[in-house]
């Protein structure tokens, strides 16, 4: 299955140690890399990556790690990441693929759970585990379920059962539902999207169980991501 990667934004919080989120070390490897392994390891086949801030560098080390990789540039990447999926619908197409943020690191498992999801317009990897001690409650994107449905998502949420991990498999219905958002005004972002979605029940989530992600997005989350993968590279060296 294709990938789409959402590799556009500031990443303000990491700026102090990298001006690129995305080519960030971790343990050694850039994040992306780390990114595109496990998505790989997971069952994903090809991809495309949505770039922009420090976005000529980013293509270059795309280039050189697997000149396969389609890169997009979106035009505006102040904007909500929603536009950074529009941006690279054309070149991911309007099947059925993933959708993944840059940012996020996870076990290849959480991939092959979402790949054999049952179908449907939009399926978000949902961690249920409210004390996982890795998620920043002040960050992190949290999710209101019945049973396999999506009936709320967004950062502020007072009551929700789930966490959103940042792995999506997700067709040209979830672009339809973005656009639609958009011309109505809404933030354009990719959680508007699937509450897009979710009022027609068109949005459903794969539970992780207690498998391993982290969204890695100050300097605390990438100190947790090298502690928790630096004895890995180590093992592999």
């Amino acid at each position: 299955m294709r990938a789409l990667i959402v590799a556009a934004g500031f990443g303000s919080r990491l700026r102090s140690i990298s001006p690129s989120k995305p080519l960030t070390a971790v343990a050694g490897t850039p994040m992306i890399a780390r990114v595109i392994a496990a998505a790989r390891d997971g069952g994903a086949t090809s991809f495309a990556v949505v770039t922009g801030h420090e976005g000529e560098r980013l293509t270059s080390f795309l280039s050189s790690l697997d000149p396969a990789i389609t890169c997009v540039a979106t035009p505006d990447w102040s904007l909500a990441n929603g536009h950074s999926v529009l941006t690279g619908a054309a070149a991911i197409g309007p099947e059925p693929h993933l959708l993944m943020m840059a940012d996020h690191l996870f076990d290849p498992a959480i991939v092959a759970k979402t790949i054999a999801a049952p179908a449907a317009a939009l399926t978000l990897a949902v961690d249920r585990r409210l004390d996982n001690p890795l998620v920043d409650l002040d960050d992190v994107t949290r999710v209101r379920t019945e049973g396999s449905r999506i009936v709320s998502i967004g950062k502020h949420l007072a009551d929700y059962d789930a966490f959103d991990c940042g792995v999506f498999k997700v067709d040209k219905r979830f672009h339809d539902a973005l656009r639609r958002s958009i011309a109505h005004g809404g933030a354009g972002s990719i959680s508007s999207g699937v509450e897009a979605l979710a009022v027609t029940g068109g949005a459903r989530v794969v539970d992780v169980g207690d498998t391993w992600w982290l969204d890695v997005d100050d300097p605390r989350a990438l100190a947790q991501a090298e502690a928790a993968l630096a004895p890995v590279q180590a093992a592999v060296a």
